[in-house]
C-alpha cells in the first residue's frame, strides 16, 4: 500500500483517537486536544480531520448507543485501524531518527 502522509493536526487527531481506545467522538477528541496540547480547536476541524482519516483508512467509525446526556442522540465513535496504527509507528520512527541526527546544540534549550 502506498504511504499516505499526515499533516500535524491529522496526526494529533489520530493519536488522540488511539489514546481514547474506541471511545473517541468529536467533542471528546477536541477536549483532549486542548488538555494535552493547550491548543484550542473547533469541532468542525476535528470532524473534517476524522473524515479525511476515515477516507484514508486510518480510522473506522460506528454509531454508539443513544445516551441520556445527549437527549437520546447517538455518538459516532472512532477507532484506529491496523493501517492507522502502522502509520503512527512509521511517523514515530521517522521523527526518532531525525531527532537522533540533530546536532547536540539543537537538542538542548538555550539558557534564558
Amino acid at each position: 500500500m502506498k504511504r499516505v502522509y499526515l499533516g500535524e493536526f491529522e496526526e494529533i487527531v489520530l493519536l488522540v483517537v488511539g489514546m481514547l481506545e474506541g471511545e473517541a467522538y468529536g467533542v471528546q477528541i477536541a477536549h483532549e486536544i486542548l488538555q494535552q496540547t493547550q491548543r484550542a480547536v473547533r469541532l468542525n476541524q476535528v470532524h473534517a480531520s476524522l473524515q479525511r482519516l476515515e477516507e484514508k483508512g486510518m480510522v473506522t467509525s460506528v454509531m454508539g448507543d443513544p445516551t441520556p446526556e445527549r437527549g437520546g442522540r447517538r455518538k459516532r465513535l472512532f477507532q484506529v485501524t491496523a493501517y492507522g496504527r502502522q502509520t503512527l509507528h512509521d511517523i514515530q520512527a521517522v521523527r526518532a531518527t531525525l531527532w537522533r541526527l540533530l546536532p547536540a546544540s539543537l537538542k538542548t534549550l538555550p539558557s534564558v
